[in-house]
């Protein structure tokens, strides 16, 4: 019954069934979290703390009833000791509902007044088992004349199936431990609606949050039902930025590396054509979202029903976050995405034995990659423009093609520098491209440094000492005045860690293969147990004094991989005690244990 409202409810506002997979109510989990601790703030009044947040409700048994009102206060935010800021601003969740007449013969579960934005579509539904949930940590009960030791008081917690066990992480950075475990616990506390969505104030998928919750995701379990079910869904509901609608081949591209199962990418594959935007290209083979050729039929064959729509380019959000971008017709983020487009879907077509259309992506793409490095570089200042007829070069028209390997070796250090001059002038969606763009170069310093950075309030740092144990939707409230605290695209550091500072990536899919370089000189000590569809890899590093470096790497069956090494003369590098003769830049890696010694 539940299942069938469900999928009844999934319609949509147009009431037209939905081309994805509604999750079963087997794929849900509910639990009861004690409190972490329970202080009396005066008679009569107490406050709970369950010391995270998570989607639920309240749940409360006790051994004698009371008839008079209980005051019941649910909230993410506390203001000064022991009292949940009943005003906390943005979209930081508070309630306050009342208990009347509570009852001994059984558990009473706590009924929250509905948020409509969030309930009704295009919102995803959520089953009616779970009643109204909200994201809450605090509780505080005002009027119980019930002893506190007769009382039973849980956090009643959804969420999509999830394996704690599956990852972790630890290392000899204190600040990027605890960014790891924020991470982790938003990619679980998040995942309640059964496909990944914005934060609680919309409970709507967009591409850009998916592709950061696919990723990190992937390094912090073995659950994939979740993100395929969100990229079938996109297939029929795209999002109005015109990066957002470039996200999806990345999308579908990394469901099938990370998985190693075609059928999504084989299901999907003429739509993905589409998604790529090519049916925008100018002659000079770059695309732009005010071109003539974004008709009515077009907006309709990439997904959109609502022939009033348009996409627009968003470069990143909020606006604030653009770093001064200049936001003219042909966008040099935008045609950045596009150039990745071709040539993913060029792989994507080789995966699926079509190698005229490989050919064809691949060919396209190089003349994308000419065009933009053509129209959109400046040779003299050595950096990229903002668009075509612009004058200004933003952190994000640099960022996006050095992520996306567009940039020219000769360009590469110019480039660099100038992004390394802007700092951290981007949003925590922006942070992941960022990142990625700098570990690529072998930035690692000063990647480490953005990603741990503790005297900023653009940092993940910043979003703990405030208070949450979510990732926040943008750096601070300052930047984004309506902010929730519960938004999985700000998790970039947890698909940072493993696939760049741990450098764990597969390098055919499905793992069959593995490539590990590690970027982690910032480092110690680390262990890292990583997820994959054959099994977790094991592994760990010590040094002393950055002359010795051990490594412990331990792979499951039917993986085979390469750990890359440095290129350098002074290293002398040791597999399972015996030493290499030749320095090939990399050593096999074989199921079981490696151990890899390097000495300088």
């Amino acid at each position: 019954k539940a299942q069938i409202l469900l999928f009844i409810l999934l319609l949509g506002s147009e009431g037209k069934a939905q081309n994805y997979s509604v999750p079963s109510k087997y794929e849900f989990e509910s639990s009861l979290k004690k409190p972490e601790t329970i202080i009396r703030v005066c008679e009569n009044h107490y406050f709970i703390d369950f010391g995270k947040a998570a989607f639920g409700t309240i749940e409360i048994s006790t051994e004698q009833s009371q008839a008079d009102t209980i005051v019941l206060h649910l909230g993410e935010k506390i203001t000064g000791e022991n009292k949940i800021d009943r005003n906390p601003g943005g979209t930081i969740r508070y309630q306050e509902v009342h208990l009347i007449n509570m009852e001994t013969e059984k558990p009473y579960h706590v009924e929250l007044p509905a948020v409509k934005r969030n309930t009704c579509p295009p919102a995803i539904i959520l089953p009616d088992s779970f009643g109204v949930i909200m994201p809450f940590r605090y509780c505080e009960l005002e009027n119980l004349k019930i002893p506190i030791n007769e009382i039973e008081i849980r956090q009643k917690v959804y969420n999509y199936k999830f394996d704690e066990n599956a990852s972790s992480f630890i290392s000899s950075d204190t600040i990027l431990n605890q960014i790891w475990d924020l991470c982790k616990h938003t990619i679980k506390a998040t995942s309640f609606a059964g496909l990944y969505i914005d934060g609680d104030r919309e409970r709507i998928p967009y591409e850009a949050d998916a592709f950061i919750n696919q990723l990190s995701h992937y390094c912090v379990d073995t659950e994939y039902s979740i993100a395929r079910r969100t990229n079938e869904y996109f297939i029929e509901h795209p999002t109005w930025p015109t990066e957002w609608v470039l996200h999806t081949v990345l999308l579908f591209y990394y469901d099938y590396l990370y998985t190693g199962d075609l059928k999504s990418i084989t299901n999907s594959y003429e739509v993905l054509k589409r998604k790529t935007l090519m049916d925008l290209e100018g002659k000079d083979g770059l695309i732009s979202s005010k071109s003539d050729k974004l008709t009515e039929e077009l907006m309709k064959k990439i997904g959109f029903s609502n022939p009033d729509k348009r996409i627009r380019d968003i470069v990143d959000w909020p606006g604030g976050e653009r770093d001064g971008y200049d936001m003219k017709d042909v966008n040099t983020v935008v045609n950045s995405f596009y150039y990745v487009n071709l040539k993913l879907m060029s792989e994507i077509a080789g995966y699926l034995g079509k190698e005229k259309d490989s050919v064809f992506f691949k060919e396209k793409s190089i003349l994308v990659k000419d065009a933009i490095n053509e129209k959109l570089f400046d040779q003299f200042k050595g950096v990229y423009i903002d668009g075509e007829g612009s004058k200004h070069s933003s952190l994000h028209a640099n960022m996006f093609p050095l992520a996306f390997d567009i940039v020219p070796g000769e360009y590469v250090k110019s480039v660099v520098s100038f992004i390394k001059s802007r700092g951290m002038s981007c949003s925590v969606y922006g942070a992941q491209y960022l990142l990625e763009a700098l570990y690529k170069q072998n930035e690692s310093k000063y990647a480490f440094n953005l990603i741990t950075e503790s005297n900023s309030d653009r940092s993940w740092w910043n979003m703990i000492i405030t208070g949450s144990t979510m990732t926040l939707e943008a750096w601070d409230a300052k930047y984004k005045p309506n902010l929730d605290w519960n938004h999985a695209w700000g998790t970039a550091p947890a698909n940072i860690i493993t696939r760049y500072i741990w450098g764990i990536t597969p390098s055919q899919p499905g793992f069959s293969r593995v490539e590990i370089k590690p970027q982690i000189d910032e480092l110690t000590f680390s262990k890292i147990k990583v997820p994959t569809v054959l099994g977790p890899i094991n592994a760990e590093y010590k040094t002393i004094n950055k002359k010795y470096k051990y490594f412990e790497i331990e792979i499951p069956q039917n993986m085979k991989g390469e750990f890359i090494v440095p290129a350098n003369k002074n290293y002398k590098f040791y597999v399972n005690k015996k030493k290499l003769k030749s320095n090939k830049g990399y050593i096999p890696l074989y199921p079981g244990l490696t151990v890899i010694e390097i000495k300088q």
